[in-house]
């Protein structure tokens, strides 16, 4: 492998040797993977701690690269065999665990792209993903597949069900023997389908190309500095859900293209963090902001650098506990900006220095990408004034390495490209060297503990409950999750003094936010509920999303207003 080589591949030393371009010679993921198999076959691919193997009931332990080749191979006769076909989408729902790495790359080898599955999602989700992406069959946890069926039924789709090992459905002429293609899957072919949190109701679908994720790779391993990444060495671990552009991504492919191992944990467990990072020999870990503000209200040990990890890469992390963090565990939080739309097409890091570490910097872009701050007419803002960050690539292809479009959206994929550069939706300040600070989110997105959370999504559930005559979704501020979910409802005459039952407010609060819990996963629930008179609107009755920003951030602890945050658990079916 020469992902780490500064010069080509012949050796001649004649050009600087780039790793994207290297990575992108592969053409699919899948090609990649079987690079490094091909060059560290006894290395571990992952393994799984036993913390993790308890929460899933898997097994602990590795599996090498020679042994994850084999089992993708027999697992892409089997799809071939069954009738997948080049093009097609397949849902997958394993949350963290491995199989869902070997499903993907089985079916990334035949040109078939992945539709992650959060298992947080619940009906009204499901109903409208399956319907969406059009998803020819779904994997799943046995645990989730009845509610995966009905919701293909309110979809009107027949999308056959399978659990790991079940055997396959014939959804077409098969084929037996080898996998050859008239059409093979290349850089251009869909690999994933990831939805996010939109502004205008319903997730968009973000269709991410192989060359997307190769791109994201390659990028990785080439940033070097503070997050140089060693050949066959190093061992990363995570708890970001792989339905995330970060640990899907951003992870998974530096380690695929690396020969590195993945430690992918369930979730996020503050008690038994370090005892895992011990665990697992980490020497990359990957963060969310939310991760060292809980690490940080334990008291100090004498053990806190008793670890080998040599960087962590997120970000969002508090930049008043950013510098502490740091001299109490000993290892760089590295920052950085992207966002599933731009992929590393436009990602921005801070893995140099100065970092300007306390003050939110994210560094400054490298010359492969170009940066705008606006004001809201569109116009260029000076150094020093927050304004919308627009991003793209430079050079003829604006758009490489971002995504390619919204699914069946045309409408938001040109306003989101509007004018060459692609609106970001975040308020940035830049400084006097190019720096960059983020400052806010133009966009109406609530972002908790590292989940995107559409106010308007959220907001079309509750309108469903009798009890809502009207409803605005707004972020108020958590000192622990960043964002809370905060919702203003006005309720309907004959529910002003507790509906037909009679409810005190504290007790309508909490079946509103039970309502929502039925529909949505735990985490876009509202956590406070406010009764009020009447909401703020615009002259067209619009919501005034600027005024129910500040009335959000003031309404927590007034009367009215109710705590629901524990009723936010994360739940098995």
């Amino acid at each position: 492998m020469q992902a780490q080589s500064q010069t080509p591949p012949d050796g001649t030393g004649q050009a600087e040797y780039n790793p994207i371009e290297w990575a992108l010679t592969f053409g699919t993921v899948y090609a990649g993977f079987a690079d490094a198999a091909n060059h560290f076959p006894d290395q571990p691919v992952f393994e799984v701690l036993p913390e993790t193997a308890a929460a899933y009931g898997i097994h602990a332990g590795s599996m090498s690269y020679r042994q994850l080749s084999e089992r993708i191979w027999h697992l892409s006769e089997s799809y071939y065999a069954c009738g997948l076909q080049h093009g097609d989408r397949v849902g997958l729902l394993f949350e963290n665990r491995p199989v869902f790495l070997e499903h993907w790359l089985a079916l990334n080898q035949l040109g078939v792209s992945i539709v992650p599955i959060s298992a947080e999602m619940r009906m009204a989700e499901l109903t409208y993903l399956i319907g969406h992406s059009e998803i020819r069959m779904a994997l799943a946890l046995e645990s989730h597949q009845g509610l995966l069926r009905e919701a293909a039924g309110r979809a009107g789709r027949q999308v056959p069900v399978i659990g790991i090992g079940d055997p396959l459905p014939q959804l077409g002429q098969g084929h037996a023997g080898s996998i050859g293609r008239p059409s093979m899957p290349g850089l251009d072919t869909e690999c994933a389908l990831l939805y996010t949190s939109g502004t205008t109701g319903q997730p968009k679908g973000c269709v991410l190309s192989n060359e997307y994720f190769l791109f994201a790779g390659g990028w990785y391993l080439a940033l070097g500095g503070l997050c140089t990444v060693g050949e066959g060495c190093e061992r990363l671990i995570t708890p970001l859900p792989l339905n995330h552009m970060n640990a899907l991504a951003c992870s998974t492919m530096a380690m695929l293209l690396s020969g590195g191992c993945i430690i992918q944990l369930d979730r996020f467990h503050p008690a038994t963090w370090w005892q895992s990072v011990r665990q697992s020999r980490a020497t990359i870990v990957h963060y969310l902001g939310v991760m060292p503000s809980m690490l940080m209200t334990d008291a100090a040990q004498a053990s806190d650098r008793d670890h080998q990890v040599r960087f962590g890469f997120g970000a969002g992390v508090d930049k008043r506990l950013h510098a502490p963090f740091e001299e109490r565990f000993g290892f760089p939080l590295i920052e950085a900006w992207a966002m599933t739309e731009t992929g590393v097409g436009a990602c921005v890091i801070a893995h140099q220095e100065p970092r300007h570490i306390g003050k939110a910097c994210f560094g400054k872009p490298d010359p492969r990408v170009q940066v705008r701050l606006v004001d809201d007419e569109g116009q260029d803002v000076a150094v020093g004034t927050p304004g919308q960050m627009l991003v793209r690539a430079a050079g003829e292809n604006p758009a490489r390495g971002f995504f390619r479009h919204y699914l069946k959206d045309e409408a938001a994929t040109a306003e989101a490209w509007q004018g060459g550069w692609f609106h970001t939706g975040d308020v940035v300040q830049a400084d006097e060297q190019g720096y960059l600070y983020f400052i806010d989110r133009k966009k109406n997105v609530i972002r908790r503990s590292g989940e995107n959370i559409a106010a308007v999504e959220v907001e079309t559930v509750l309108r469903r409950h009798p009890a809502v005559r009207e409803v605005a979704v707004a972020a108020t501020p958590d000192p622990v999750r960043g964002d809370e979910v905060l919702a203003c409802v006005v309720l309907k005459d004959d529910w002003l003094q507790g509906g037909p039952e009679g409810l005190p407010a504290a007790a309508l609060a909490e079946v509103l936010t039970r309502h929502c819990l039925s529909e949505l996963a735990y985490f876009k629930a509202p956590g406070w509920v406010a009764f009020v008179k009447a909401l703020p609107l615009t002259l067209t009755n619009k919501i005034q999303r600027g005024q129910m920003k500040q009335i959000a951030a003031a309404l927590p602890g007034q009367p009215d207003c109710f705590d629901t945050r524990a009723l936010k658990k994360r739940e098995a079916l």
